[in-house]
């Protein structure tokens, strides 16, 4: 009996791992730095906080838009190639098949073997051959709009609500030290997640997200200081 062996790639990951990577940093990184910018001009919880609420949901909403539009973009160009690929295949199956027994050989099948590649691939599914040999398509890089937008929001408000929840247990004259370690540590936590998640070293993707979100915060602790002192 013949055991099929079936293996899983982790670039089947790679549409919604972008997005929730991306939302959760960018949702820890903007409203602890926000956050910070805030304390560090005013010692008011209550103007922290609303400071801090506001800028999780706005960016909630501008992480899935973006995201939306984005993908939609890349969705739409996907499509028409698409479109163009099924109505050259119906009007000239011929040169189709030329031209994909020409990628077979460019990537270094023998001519003769490339011909009869090209053909039983076209007999079983000429355009998936197509798409994913000549456009590059296959399942796990289609664009989906809808899941990076939901994924995108989702996971930026977790990530938002994190230096929210450390602000308001942290005494009141702490709140910018104090949210700008928790996150560098929630940073580096999620640096090293989603590098596991896509099986790449951990090491690095984490000391980078950490750099730039200690840049980020404090860029924006010396723009609120100097706010604070000026108005």
């Amino acid at each position: 009996m013949r055991v099929i062996h079936r293996e899983n790639h982790l670039i089947e990951r790679v549409g919604w791992l972008r997005a929730a990577v991306l939302g959760a940093n960018d949702g820890l990184i903007s409203t602890a730095s926000l956050i910070v910018g805030v304390a560090a001009a005013s010692t008011s919880r209550h103007e922290i906080l609303v400071a801090g609420v506001a800028g999780l949901v706005a960016g909630a909403m501008s992480m899935a838009a973006g995201e939306y539009v984005s993908v939609s973009s890349q969705s739409d160009t996907e499509e028409a190639d698409m479109a163009r690929e099924r109505a050259e295949l119906a009007g000239q199956p011929e040169a189709e098949l030329d031209e994909l027994t020409a990628i077979y050989v460019d990537r270094g099948v023998e001519p003769e073997l490339a011909r009869k590649v090209a053909e039983q691939m076209t007999a079983k599914d000429a355009f998936a051959a197509h798409a994913r040999d000549e456009l590059g398509l296959s399942a796990h890089v289609v664009a989906q709009p809808v899941q990076a937008a939901l994924t995108s929001a989702a996971t930026f408000t977790v990530g938002a609500a994190f230096p929210l929840i450390v602000s308001m247990l942290a005494p009141a004259g702490t709140i910018p030290w104090t949210v700008s370690i928790a996150c560098l540590v929630g940073l580096a936590a999620l640096g090293a997640i989603g590098a596991q998640a896509g099986g790449a070293g951990i090491v690095k993707p984490t000391i980078r997200v950490v750099f730039w979100g200690a840049i980020a915060m404090i860029a924006t602790a010396l723009i609120g200081s100097f706010v604070g002192r000026s108005v």
